[in-house]
């Protein structure tokens, strides 16, 4: 479709690649593209990591159970970036030990522990201690767990905030140039002689346009929705969508270990500290069928993450107890596993166009943990069209607010020096969030009268400012659920002042 006439509204003019997608695929897409020089662009039809990306498990890992289905190149490729990624972020990305009790009814010991010493030693460990077995009858580990189990193993992953990854990579990506547009829906693409024009509507109905050398669709869940509605092609891949269901609710162990349960149905369930006195509970795998938009946790999955819980724990929480609960979608790539636990989290991708022709790039599939390789390799793909194209970079370089030198402690301490007059439980909030940039945020701030009104909890005008002008926060959720989490420890009342302050 040659010749057609642009689209008025806002025109950002020629870019190398557009991206469609603010989620983590999207976001660390835009980041590499635009630190080997492109120019880019990316739009998100909502604010960033709404969907999938800030609903995740919150775990940087191999995968552990994808060992039972002989997933071990992606459990490999899975436990490199665990180390790769520690390292970039040691701010929002610190170690975990899981105590994983032993069920004889699942899984022989023998076939636990060979799976643990694989799982040290597939990926090339270096930072992380290496798994060990426990008796739980003499291990504080043991202590709140039902009598009879008395064996267990102990290993180490790693704890992620997600949605803070996918702001974390779009700010990079905006700091080398890149054009980041929330709440910003792509609405029609088409081919326009070497060229893509795409078409964008804001939150305000206003249209915008963009031409571009190339396109990447990191939509998630819509990623068929881009290639059929809004580019008009056809794809020969399929997606599967899962529901996963999480349950917040007050820690009820003592210890800052996580729990790894298996299920009677060989499924397995994480049980995570979290914000200090919470605790993460999920997650289920549930085919799902409607739109994304609507995923709601479910009275059925609430019972289901409880029975587990009082299968081990001596006093389990009750469903009275539950403060929180979320649930997301994940797009996996469909490679026709009958049972949904047993889907790939492989990715793959779609690419439509010859070398003469402008190409799209579609991503099924993919996890957290690996999407800094996806891409990596989603650049590779695009070398027919930029021959030209710089060697990869990001393996090496921290996220915004990683360059902590030393361990996080030693960081939070020095920071804590510097603002002496701030409560430490702030100093540390502000270092586990933003990292070196805490004094960004911070600035001149000597107390906290300094911080302007306080919210509740440890959540000051300061950092709503912060947000609002660094981070593209716009609506009371983009500042209480994904860039914080604040929303956890604010009163109902308090939430809705805040509200009622933007």
């Amino acid at each position: 479709m040659t010749g057609t006439a642009p689209v008025a509204g806002t025109d950002h003019g020629l870019v190398d690649i557009a991206v469609i997608g603010g989620g983590i695929n999207g976001a660390g897409i835009a980041r590499d593209a635009a630190g080997r020089g492109l120019k880019v662009l990316l739009c998100e039809k909502d604010d960033f990591a709404e969907g999938t990306s800030s609903r995740s498990g919150k775990l940087i890992h191999g995968g552990l159970r994808y060992l039972e289905y002989y997933e071990f190149r992606l459990v490999r490729e899975a436990l490199i970036e665990r180390e790769v990624l520690l390292a970039s972020a040691p701010h929002i990305i610190w170690p975990m030990r899981f105590v994983l009790p032993h069920s004889p009814e699942q899984r022989p010991a023998w076939l636990v522990r060979t799976g643990l010493l694989l799982y040290d030693h597939l990926g090339g460990r270096k930072q992380l201690p290496a798994s060990r077995s426990l008796d739980l009858s003499r291990a504080p580990e043991g202590a709140p767990l039902r009598q009879e189990f008395r064996r267990g193993f102990e290993y180490s992953d790693c704890w992620v905030d997600d949605s803070r990854l996918v702001i974390l990579n779009l700010i990079d990506a905006a700091q080398n140039g890149a054009s980041i547009l929330p709440r910003t829906r792509a609405v029609r693409a088409r081919r326009d002689g070497e060229t893509w024009l795409l078409e964008m509507h804001g939150d305000d109905g206003a249209a915008q346009v963009v031409r571009a050398r190339a396109l990447v669709n990191a939509a998630g869940p819509w990623v068929q929705d881009v290639i059929q509605g809004v580019a008009g092609l056809n794809s020969a891949q399929s997606l599967r969508l899962v529901k996963g269901s999480h349950i917040v609710v007050p820690k009820f162990w003592n210890g800052p270990q996580a729990y790894l349960l298996q299920n009677s149905d060989r499924r397995v369930i994480f049980v995570n500290p979290y914000e200090d006195d919470l605790a993460l509970i999920g997650t289920t795998d549930i085919p799902y069928h409607g739109r994304a938009e609507d995923v709601a946790i479910g009275e059925d999955e609430i019972d289901y993450l409880l029975q587990v819980l009082r299968r081990y724990f001596q006093t389990p929480p009750q469903a009275s107890e539950i403060v929180h609960a979320f649930s997301g979608v994940r797009p996996l790539y469909d490679d026709n596993a009958d049972n949904p636990s047993a889907v790939t989290r492989d990715y793959v991708f779609e690419v439509h166009g010859a070398q003469n022709a402008p190409p799209l790039l579609s991503i099924f599939g993919g996890k957290i943990t690996t999407y800094r390789r996806l891409a990596e390799q989603a650049l590779q793909r695009f070398a027919p069209w930029f021959p030209k194209l710089s060697s990869a970079w990001t393996a090496h370089r921290p996220l915004p607010g990683g360059d902590i030198g030393g361990s996080f402690d030693e960081f939070a301490n020095r920071l804590a020096r510097d603002y002496p007059d701030l409560p430490r439980t702030l100093v540390d909030h502000y270092a586990r969030l933003y990292g070196t940039r805490a004094r960004q945020l911070l600035g001149r701030v000597r107390s906290t009268v300094d911080l302007g009104r306080h919210f509740g909890g440890e959540f000051y005008e300061c950092e709503a400012v912060y947000l609002r002008e660094n981070e593209w926060a716009r609506q009371p959720a983009d500042f209480l659920d994904r860039r914080t989490k604040h929303g956890l420890h604010l009163t109902p009342a308090q939430r809705v002042a805040f509200e009622n302050y933007l």
